[in-house]
């Protein structure tokens, strides 16, 4: 029966079932990727995560459906060096506007130019179509890189291309159909399963003689979960990324 189906094979099926376009778009992202790594351009994967708080608390109900839990979006970056030296960024969702939000890329790119010189960065478009039109296709057919709108998000930040070639750096998108190839959700999925297991040892009870309260040490929990995804995880993650970069240079080519 099929809900029996080992979910390693559903996960094989659905790599194959990308179309012509899908194929192209990719086999472009990755000629781009590794013109950039020839030019040594290191490779930072950017990425965010939404944390709600009722994983945090782990308070969850029948009725959790209708209720509105304050959701934190987590903002951070990793490499084959590990998380990059960089102060992640905590942000309530809808807390801040656009225009502080589009700085925290900015300060990415300044504090990688500090630690690493150039790097390209590669981020996951949510609000982008899942294939590219006929035209786009057309223009990376004469260019080394493949085409990246004037402004990118990931979901909370705004990622402009022009602002990473300012600080040296540039700016790629990892195909939709082929998200096997971005780590970053390895990262998420370790901290989250970290903050599931590990919970209860960073709450504090406050009892008084009407109220009863429960206190979350969230931030020490976030960055204990952070520091669980070590730098040899992280090499890992990114040198099975590569094996797969390498089967799509050969196969797709």
């Amino acid at each position: 029966m099929q809900r029996f189906t080992n979910p390693l094979f559903r996960h094989i099926i659905c790599r194959g079932c990308c179309d012509a376009a899908s194929k192209r778009q990719c086999l472009q992202y990755l000629r781009a990727l590794r013109t950039l790594q020839l030019k040594s351009f290191n490779t930072i994967f950017l990425g965010e995560t939404d944390i709600p708080e009722s994983l945090i608390t782990g308070e969850k109900t029948a009725e959790e459906a209708s209720l509105r839990w304050p959701v934190w979006t987590l903002v951070h970056a990793g490499s084959s060096q590990g998380w990059v030296p960089w102060r992640y960024k905590l942000l309530l969702r809808g807390d801040l506007p656009t225009y502080q939000q589009n700085g925290i890329f900015e300060e990415l790119c300044d504090s990688l130019t500090a630690s690493y010189g150039k790097c390209v960065i590669v981020i996951r478009d949510k609000r982008q179509p899942t294939h590219m039109g006929a035209k786009d296709g057309k223009e990376t057919e004469t260019g080394t890189l493949t085409p990246v709108p004037p402004a990118t998000y990931t979901s909370s930040i705004e990622c402009c291309p022009e602002v990473a070639r300012a600080n040296g750096h540039e700016l790629l998108v990892v195909p939709s159909s082929y998200n096997y190839l971005y780590p970053m959700d390895v990262a998420w999925s370790s901290l989250k399963w970290f903050i599931i297991n590990n919970r209860k040892d960073f709450a504090l009870r406050s009892i008084e003689k009407t109220h009863s309260y429960k206190c979350i040490l969230f931030s020490d929990l976030i960055v204990k979960g952070i520091e669980k995804m070590t730098p040899n995880k992280w090499k890992v993650v990114t040198n099975r990324v590569k094996r797969w970069e390498n089967y799509y240079l050969d196969t797709l080519s």
